[in-house]
């Protein structure tokens, strides 16, 4: 993912990995390097600097998002639920933990969700299934499989309940469970019947972002 390192001047704890921001040049970032940095920051249980490697990966060249990252760790206790969150990710689960960060003013799923699965790929246990990303795009895919599923069993209203249920964005802690459920439960099907298919939900995330995997 590029990323402009000197846009991220105003932000702070940074990554002590990512590049350095005195720097004009775009740089860039990928999904085990981010690990790598909350693997990092977890040895020094500083949360906020992960939740900022995780926000710098899901930004991008995006210029708002230097300014959003700041805003929501200026949040009176944000450090406070970003790390009550990966405990309760860890005791309890990713439903958990959803639930908590959804109280986090500023922070939607689609980037909350960023910050839990990176939080889930870099420790070495959690409760349950890992953490998956769900914004826009995988809520979309979604909305559409329920749709031609509801209809294929007779169901005419099945557009306007998965239009509902698979909303843009605001989902509930209960919705993020259904989500992952079908996901890690789509993962296995797939490794069952494919002998190429790695196994792992996030590659199906991944695949289901990027439109190079149809679930219809």
């Amino acid at each position: 993912m590029p990323y402009t390192p000197s846009k991220w001047k105003a932000v702070a704890p940074w990554p002590s990995a990512f590049a350095d921001r005195a720097a004009a040049d775009t740089a860039s970032v990928s999904r085990a390097e981010v690990v790598a940095a909350v693997r990092a920051a977890e040895q020094t249980e500083s949360w906020a600097e992960a939740f900022v490697a995780t926000q710098v990966w899901g930004y991008g060249v995006t210029g708002y998002g230097p300014y959003r990252t700041r805003q929501v760790l200026a949040r009176p206790g944000a450090d406070a639920v970003l790390t009550e969150a990966v405990s309760l990710l860890v005791d309890e689960g990713a439903v958990a933990a959803y639930e908590l960060l959804n109280t986090l003013d500023g922070l939607g799923p689609a980037f909350f969700t960023k910050f839990l699965y990176f939080a889930g790929q870099a420790l070495p246990e959690v409760k349950g299934p890992r953490p998956l990303i769900l914004d826009s795009v995988l809520a979309g895919v979604l909305r559409r499989h329920a749709t031609k599923a509801g209809r294929a069993a007779g169901h005419e209203w099945s557009e306007a309940i998965a239009r509902w249920i698979w909303r843009e964005s605001g989902w509930s802690s209960h919705r993020y469970g259904v989500y992952l459920r079908w996901m890690y439960a789509a993962n296995e099907r797939l490794a069952a019947v494919r002998t190429d298919w790695p196994a792992a939900p996030d590659v199906l995330e991944l695949a289901l972002f990027s439109a190079v995997w149809d679930p219809e």
